[in-house]
């Protein structure tokens, strides 16, 4: 990034971290068939020590991989976020560098701008206004328990889940988002991700495997099931079905944080709206990348490197790490 658009950048930054935090949060753990017994404190491993958390939140986290915040995100701000997207889908703004995807089933002939042909958004880094979703002290307060004081964001989206057409192709499969991750440690790195409406297992609410973040990374590719699939949607092909499963019914402004070994997807929207969410993948500014090659990560490496061939028309020769750092801004708690 050149200086000025860094410069630019960096006031915006100061500007959202010098305000006023929202009113009272929240905070509490999903007790659906978790729990935090049995566990030490000279055990934690996935937290870091902070004076956000409570004692038995930190506990919740090690234990089962995620924490919801009720209520931790305005309704103004979900507001101007909603606002944002629609303009996006109406193509009066056309940020750098944004990734717009639409469902596999909505044929090319059929694209015409608006919310109702685009699934996601990704990589908006560029926009100020949806990028101020990563730089909200709310958040980053909750996401420095987990990374520490030096931050980075590293992978942003909205996602506008639409209605099933009927081939099951709004449900996104069980996965863990390290496999797209060229960066570890794993125990660094965290998802927040903001409910924009009531989500629940009708319009396709996330669903998680509590504790699977104390596992590895697993094989990941596309799923073997009737339907189409959408594009990089790769599931896990080998897991424990008799895992535990929980699905988080959230609020407007509900705000899970999970770690990225954490095993979740999300099921089909049955209803005719559309269902939104607004996240960001942060990690610690001493993470380092790794090399994929020969590892499970390699399929979705050659993937996201013919896609961005495709949409880029890049010449050089790239990697899953030259993707990465594309998408990243640091962003300094201290």
């Amino acid at each position: 990034m050149d200086q000025p658009r860094a410069a630019a950048r960096l006031r915006i930054l100061l500007g959202q971290l010098g305000r006023c935090s929202a009113g009272a949060v929240i905070a509490h753990p999903i007790s659906e068939s978790v729990s935090s017994a049995g566990f030490h404190p000279q055990q934690f491993q996935y937290t870091q020590d902070n004076s956000v958390l409570t004692l038995q939140q930190r506990k919740f986290y090690e234990e089962n991989g995620f924490l919801v915040i009720k209520k931790l995100v305005s309704d103004a701000d979900i507001e101007r976020f909603r606002n944002e997207f629609e303009r996006i889908c109406r193509k009066e703004v056309k940020p750098m560098g944004l990734m717009v995807m639409r469902d596999v089933t909505i044929a090319k002939s059929e694209y015409v701008p608006s919310e109702k042909m685009i699934t996601k958004v990704q990589d908006f880094q560029e926009d100020e206004e949806l990028f101020r979703y990563c730089t909200l002290p709310e958040i980053l307060k909750y996401v420095e328990c987990f990374t520490g004081p030096n931050i980075m964001a590293m992978h942003t989206m909205l996602i506008n889940k639409p209605p099933d057409s009927g081939k099951k192709t709004s449900r996104h499969p069980l996965h863990q988002d390290l496999h797209y991750f060229p960066f570890r440690p794993s125990n660094n790195i965290v998802c927040a991700w903001t409910a924009m409406e009531h989500i629940d297992r009708n319009n396709g609410c996330l669903v998680v495997l509590p504790g699977t973040h104390k596992g590895s990374l697993k094989p990941h590719d596309y799923p073997q099931w009737q339907g189409a699939v959408n594009i990089m949607f790769h599931g896990i092909q080998d897991y424990d079905e008799n895992n535990t499963r929980v699905h988080l019914v959230m609020e407007k402004g509900d705000t899970v944080f999970f770690h990225p070994l954490l095993i979740h997807g999300s099921g089909r929207n049955k209803t005719q709206g559309f269902r939104k969410a607004i996240s960001c993948h942060f990690a610690s500014a001493n993470c380092h990348y790794i090399d994929v090659k020969g590892t499970s990560q390699e399929n979705i490496e050659k993937e996201v490197v013919r896609f961005a061939n495709e949409l880029f028309k890049v010449k050089q020769d790239i990697n899953l790490k030259w993707s990465s750092p594309y998408s990243s801004m640091f962003l300094m708690r201290k």
